[in-house]
């Protein structure tokens, strides 16, 4: 039996999670992508066959990402040197034509399978990657998730040219053509949440080989990886605390895993040194930003946490409230997914609120039943859009819906005390994102939103509303108050 031996390191969702941060109690530094570095670069030193991977979503998190618009990320990533990366649905977050220049950065292969120019049946990116280490020749393959496609609507000159094809049919096309005898390994690098990983490794055919998922999308800390249809399935969480590693042996004859070993590494100062160049790098793009974004806003007389974007957060109650209040909504509609902090405060600063809320949307009015609006709470309250995938919602102080996860039923919906009423209009407000993707975030399409009365724009930029609402208000306060209840 011809065996090699290969370690593969794999990250995913790093959303520009370049800095280390302090280890409560020990004063230890925990993750930053030059912790990171040092790690991946003391395994590269003392382990024979090494590779490095990262599965989507490198960009948008941070305020140096946002600032530089993912250049900054792609040049701290070509200090990484990783062998592969697939693309996130984060990375179209500035835009096709940015990506593009992204990737042109990019001193290593980004690659997806199933992005289309739809017109001309053509891939957008390089669809798969063969890399020969060691004289064994391995096979990546990039599949992104339909989210994607959600980002591009908002580019009406471009978004309808793309679509996604089924990635199943799409590595099945791949397989067939290019996995030959001499591939030894077949690798796909997924942005589509680890359930949707599960589900795309049974339908997947034996004949094309598959040997292992490396996933993203759903931040997943797990254990250890699951195994479907013989296919090794793992992803590393999110940020960079932490990074997948695989110890696996290959056989040369029967192309497959013949024996593995996987843990999660924690990425921590304790055993591991900083790659002290990279720091320099991150320190100078670090320096830019304190000089620009270092400036008060406020101070709130508590910390408003958001743990999860399943359930009621305090922050959450926060950013519904103020544009709940400003514009004297029933019911201000805030997307989870686009707080990105699980913490502000006491002290706010502006590059706080550049982080908690990176995405400079546009917020508009709408005017709905009360029978749709109580329809809106049954879809976006159902328990499987609250799998770390759907899309969920923060809401403002005076809206009360009680979700019944047993009977999978809206119990009762109540707007400023009252009982909605299915004879009465409510106004309700939207982010652009979730306005123009309305038909799968909340179930109605875009022309019955608005059949009652056209959208009117409130803000071009909701960004400037919190900025001016944290200046305007000291000592802010917000709880958990059971605005949205499941039992």
């Amino acid at each position: 039996m011809n065996t090699k031996r290969f370690t593969i390191l794999h990250s995913n969702d790093m959303h520009g999670d370049f800095l280390a941060e302090l280890e409560a109690g020990t004063g230890d530094a925990i993750g930053g992508i030059a912790l990171l570095s040092g790690y991946i670069n003391q395994v590269r030193a003392t382990e024979k066959n090494v590779i490095y991977t990262i599965s989507g979503d490198m960009v948008q998190g941070s305020i140096i990402d946002s600032e530089f618009k993912g250049i900054s990320t792609i040049e701290i990533m070509n200090y990484l040197s990783p062998d592969c990366a697939s693309l996130g649905n984060h990375e179209l977050d500035y835009g096709l034509p940015h990506l593009l220049f992204l990737d042109k950065l990019a001193n290593f292969p980004i690659i997806n399978a199933n992005m289309y120019i739809k017109k001309y049946n053509k891939r957008l990116m390089l669809p798969y990657l063969i890399k020969t280490v060691d004289d064994f020749d391995i096979l990546f393959i990039g599949i992104v998730t339909e989210t994607v496609l959600d980002a591009l609507k908002l580019d009406c000159q471009i978004g309808t040219f793309i679509s996604l094809e089924d990635a199943a049919t799409e590595i099945g096309r791949i397989c067939d053509a290019y996995k030959n005898d001499d591939i030894d390994l077949t690798v796909l690098l997924t942005h589509i949440g680890l359930d949707s990983d599960k589900e795309l490794a049974a339908m997947l055919k034996p004949e094309w080989g598959v040997d292992m998922i490396l996933g993203g999308h759903s931040h997943s800390y797990m254990d250890q990886p699951e195994v479907v249809n013989d296919i090794l399935i793992a992803q590393a969480a999110v940020g960079t605390d932490q990074v997948g590693r695989f110890d696996i042996l290959v056989d040369d004859d029967s192309n497959s895993i013949v024996d593995w070993k996987w843990q999660l590494v924690p990425i921590h100062s304790d055993d591991i040194a900083p790659d002290l160049e990279l720091q320099k790098f991150i320190d100078s793009y670090k320096t830019a930003v304190d000089a620009k974004y270092n400036t008060l806003l406020c101070r709130m007389s508590q910390t408003l946490t958001h743990p999860s974007r399943e359930v009621e957060t305090g922050l959450g109650n926060l950013i519904s409230d103020i544009f709940a209040e400003n514009w004297d909504l029933d019911v201000a509609f805030i997307g989870s997914g686009s707080i990105r902090m699980k913490q502000l405060g006491p002290v706010v600063t502006l590059r706080d609120l550049k982080q908690l809320f990176p995405y400079d949307d546009t917020f508009s009015r709408y005017t709905v039943s009360g029978k749709q609006l109580e329809q809106i709470f049954s879809y976006i309250m159902r328990k499987e859009n609250r799998n770390g995938e759907g899309e969920c919602y923060q809401v403002n102080h005076g809206v009360k819906a009680v979700y019944d996860e047993v009977f999978e039923r809206l119990v009762s919906l109540d707007i400023g005390g009252n009982p909605v009423d299915m004879d009465r209009t409510y106004q309700i407000g939207l982010q652009s994102y979730h306005a123009i993707n309305c038909e799968e975030n909340l179930g109605f399409t875009m022309e019955e939103l608005s059949e009652l009365n056209p959208p009117k724009v409130l803000a071009t930029s909701m960004q400037s509303v919190i900025d001016e609402y944290l200046r305007e208000h000291q000592a802010i306060k917000r709880e958990v108050e059971g605005r949205l209840v499941y039992r």
